[in-house]
């Protein structure tokens, strides 16, 4: 059952295979479940966090509208991974397509369904801060209350994002 609609963000994550592709087929696949992308991030090339020896990411946020549960949207994401072919052997290496559900409006979960939101690591992460803040930036954590561009500024990681160009996106 649907209530109110309010403005949720995904990150979306591939360092295997056609990345841009798989971020795209994510994307499409999303938008089939009934998730409207109102606004998407440009791309960007980023360095493996916490598990380094992998190959780079692409990285992308996007925007939707949506009314559906977070229940259901982590379960929307979940079926997009595991259709795309994402299969967990290690937690935090490779992966075909990544799919966090970041922000559900102003709604904060604990985690006892296996979700919580805003997603716990979110503000530590460049590669999620990054192109949020390029679509959104004014868009408030509803637990640290900063506003996202406030988010990157005070965020510790250092690690490498490079936001990529149309014309150059691989």
């Amino acid at each position: 059952m649907k209530g109110a609609t309010r403005r949720i963000f995904i990150g979306l994550g591939s360092n295997i295979g056609a990345r841009e592709l798989n971020l795209a087929r994510a994307i499409e696949a999303l938008q089939r479940h009934g998730l409207e992308v109102t606004v998407r991030s440009s791309l960007y090339r980023t360095a493996p966090v916490d598990v380094l020896d992998q190959d780079d990411f692409l990285n992308q946020v996007i925007g939707c509208d949506s009314g559906h549960p977070a229940g259901d949207l982590l379960a929307i994401c979940l079926g997009v991974e595991r259709d795309m072919g994402r299969v967990r052997t290690r937690d935090r290496g490779p992966r075909i397509i990544d799919l966090d559900l970041l922000l559900a409006g102003d709604e904060v979960l604990g985690g006892d369904v296996g979700l919580q939101l805003p997603h716990p690591r979110m503000h530590l992460r460049r590669f999620v801060l990054c192109p949020l803040v390029e679509i959104a930036p004014r868009t408030r954590h509803p637990v640290l209350g900063l506003e996202a561009v406030e988010l990157l500024r005070r965020c510790p990681d250092r690690s490498r994002v490079e936001r990529l160009p149309e014309t150059q996106a691989p």
